[in-house]
């Protein structure tokens, strides 16, 4: 085989594996910090909310949500804590952690409500994802949020 067509083959096939490698990891674009977080082996990629204002827009206005992505509120005080779904387009599930990243509850969020969803004690931290998404992966009260206390910090 010459040369020249070893080159452009191996470059082919280098392109195709890159592709193939970024399409299997997790993305997510958004203006906000992400990280990771891991729930019973678990790996979520999720927007952190931690300022007065991201946290009130939260997930409003969206029409989707990566299965696997989520949005994490993180709050400078550990705190009853009261979330509602007006202009909140998808349905959600919502756990609450108390200051060191153990599920308080979850519970589920229908959309476009001002129905008041309450932490069961203190949270210092709310995880939104889909709806369903905790039962599905049998996710309850006394689990632990890897990554919530090493997220970006309130900026409150």
């Amino acid at each position: 085989m010459p040369k020249i067509t070893q080159n452009i083959t191996g470059l082919i096939f280098f392109l195709i594996l890159a592709l193939f490698n970024s399409s299997c990891k997790p993305e997510l674009k958004s203006d906000l910090p992400v990280v990771q977080l891991t729930i019973d082996g678990n790996k979520l990629l999720v927007e952190v909310a931690n300022t007065e204002s991201t946290r009130m827009s939260g997930l409003m206005f969206r029409s989707e949500m990566g299965s696997d992505n989520g949005m994490l509120f993180v709050f400078s005080d550990d705190k009853s804590r009261a979330f509602w779904m007006k202009n909140t387009l998808i349905p959600l599930s919502i756990a609450f952690m108390n200051e060191k990243g153990v599920i308080e509850n979850t519970l589920e969020m229908p959309p476009q409500t001002e129905q008041t969803f309450m932490s069961a004690g203190p949270a210092k931290y709310a995880l939104e994802m889909n709806a369903g998404w905790y039962t599905k992966h049998g996710i309850k009260p006394g689990d632990m949020v890897l990554g919530a206390r090493t997220s970006p910090s309130s900026k409150d």
